[in-house]
């Protein structure tokens, strides 16, 4: 990027909270871009016309702009007006006290790796999933009325193992922290490339969290569903599942470039927000 940049603006000005960082955020962009376009979240976004993306939201509106602006290798800052803000990494006064490397020449960009996830029907009445975009995770999860389900793993054409449980969880490194940290898995850097799986509920002691080569595609064979068996694929899109339809997974032909706040690091975030590793309340302390 050369020059000054044009900015895409993504903002809800419905949503509590976003005004107020609105005016903050604005002024320093108008200041420094070459022109701006606001739009909301549920906006389609041009095809081309812009350099940098700017998302004012929770994290859920960062993984459905994501989603959107991957193919266009479009570099995200996102401000954080949720209760989280684990992958919205600024908050307005710290976008706007970073404004000038965060729309400099040289971003601090770092690329994150996503999902590609498709459904193979085995009914001829249901229509196939096509390869749809994931910057989380993606879940098979029982639903009602909840029973256990029998999910087959297969790595690569190679096989794996079958298990009976309510469910199972495919993340990426930049995912280990959400759906899948609170069922046990591990939490993974995400400049990191794997495939981190983690059962939910499993019936056996035998099947554990495992990180998989990204380089091998997963295939999920439902053999046996309750009637609100889902695919959910970053918390936000769903498909229904029936027996015999099959979850291909593999690595995202594209990444997500995030505009990485310097004046925070990946880990100290995880202490700090997550209270990793937070021992008693010891009375001397």
């Amino acid at each position: 990027m050369t020059g000054r940049p044009r900015v895409l603006l993504v903002a809800d000005l419905q949503r509590d909270g976003v005004p107020a960082t609105l005016a903050i955020v604005q002024p320093a962009i108008e200041s420094r871009a070459d022109g701006v376009l606001l739009i909301s979240p549920e906006d389609q976004p041009p095809e081309d016309g812009f350099d940098v993306a700017v998302v004012l939201g929770g994290d859920g509106t960062i993984l459905s702009q994501a989603r959107r602006l991957a193919a266009r290798e479009t570099p995200i800052a996102g401000v954080n007006v949720g209760r989280l803000g684990f992958l919205a990494e600024f908050d307005a006064e710290g976008f706007a006290a970073a404004a000038d490397r965060i729309l400099g020449g040289t971003p601090p960009v770092t690329d994150r790796m996503m999902l590609e996830i498709a459904v193979e029907s085995a009914s001829s009445d249901a229509p196939d999933l096509e390869w749809s975009p994931a910057l989380n995770d993606c879940v098979v999860t029982a639903g009602p009325p909840f029973r256990m389900i029998e999910l087959g793993l297969d790595f690569n054409g190679n096989g794996g193992p079958h298990l009976s449980g309510d469910g199972l969880i495919v993340s990426t490194p930049t995912g280990s922290t959400a759906y899948n940290v609170s069922a046990g898995g591990p939490i993974v850097h995400p400049s990191c490339d794997a495939l981190v799986i983690t059962p939910l509920a499993v019936h056996s002691l035998a099947f554990r969290p495992i990180i998989a080569s990204p380089d091998e595609p997963i295939t999920i064979t439902v053999a046996r569903v309750n009637d609100g068996t889902t695919l959910v694929i970053d918390g936000q899109l769903t498909r229904h599942l029936e027996t015999g339809d099959r979850v291909h997974i593999r690595r995202g032909r594209h990444r997500v470039r995030m505009i990485h706040d310097p004046g925070t690091e990946f880990w100290s975030t995880v202490v700090r927000k997550m209270r990793w590793a937070t021992g008693p309340t010891y009375r001397d302390r």
